[in-house]
């Protein structure tokens, strides 16, 4: 089994972030990551060739670190705004653009102005990222754990 440790999650949060697809060998903990066409439309074909050899030949053996959904990703925009007691009119802003049609969009142009905030907002956010992956290695070292107390108690 592997350790998880804060330089792992880190790195694994910062590829997420960019729209690479992030896999965990389940056993080792050897990280893989494959550009996803989804956020780079013009991957070429002999990496997308790669990507999809591996999904064929190599994928049962490693488990995929999911980005944070579109709800996730609200849900940590609108706890940042809430803990911004320093900034009580940018609180106030982000807060009422996180009520209007695309929030994202609003969020994010707010966020872009707004001087210091700025930095408070991406450390916040890649904090929770970090955090967000190491509950899902968590999860996977817990079921591994699983089954090999299983396969003990089985051998007895």
């Amino acid at each position: 089994m592997f350790t998880i440790t804060p330089a792992i999650t880190s790195d694994i949060a910062g590829e997420l972030e960019t729209g690479v697809r992030v896999f965990v060998h389940k056993t080792t903990g050897e990280v893989r990551s494959y550009m996803d066409r989804e956020y780079f439309m013009d991957l070429d074909d002999e990496t997308e060739a790669i990507f999809q050899q591996f999904l064929k030949n190599e994928s049962a053996d490693y488990v995929e670190v999911e980005r944070w959904s579109t709800r996730e990703s609200f849900e940590i925009m609108a706890d940042f705004a809430e803990q911004l007691e320093d900034e009580p009119a940018l609180k106030k802003q982000l807060i009422s653009a996180l009520n209007r049609p695309k929030p994202s969009r609003h969020f994010k142009y707010l966020i872009d102005n707004s001087g210091q905030p700025r930095e408070q907002w991406f450390a916040f956010k890649n904090a929770r990222q970090q955090d967000h992956v190491k509950e899902q290695l968590e999860l996977l070292l817990e079921e591994k754990r699983l089954k090999s107390a299983r396969g003990s108690d089985r051998e007895s």
